[in-house]
């Protein structure tokens, strides 16, 4: 059974930095699209960034320059290093795999497994 966990989530202080993990198990990263997704207080939930088979980053505007995406396929681990946090980062953030990125971020209809998310809270 595929399993994602995620971890890595904290509060931190508006302009800090986070770095992400997920740990897959009975999955290849190398060999899906790998997301990560995140889910706003009250909000829908909306993909972050993506890295497909090939190693292609694709990433949402709002965090464009900011998040990167990467992966460890020795350690089936994906991370997502985020710096200069925002207050409107502050989100569960969720790892998520799916067959093919499709040439962006996909939408969370299209992912096979998730994890069960990891809190991020950015606030003075």
């Amino acid at each position: 059974q595929v399993q994602l966990v995620e971890s890595g989530g904290a509060s931190v202080q508006p302009g800090g930095s986070l770095r992400l993990s997920c740990a897959a198990s009975h999955l290849t990263v190398g060999n899906n699209c790998m997301s990560w997704f995140r889910q706003p207080p009250g909000k829908e939930r909306e993909g972050v960034a993506a890295i497909s088979r090939n190693g292609i980053s694709y990433y949402a505007d709002s965090v464009k320059g900011r998040f990167t995406i990467s992966r460890d396929n020795a350690e089936s681990t994906v991370y997502l290093q985020m710096s200069s946090l925002k207050p409107e980062d502050t989100a569960v953030y969720f790892c998520a795999a799916a067959t093919l990125c499709g040439g962006g971020v996909p939408s969370p209809a299209e992912m096979v497994a998730w994890g069960q998310g990891t809190q991020v809270t950015v606030s003075s």
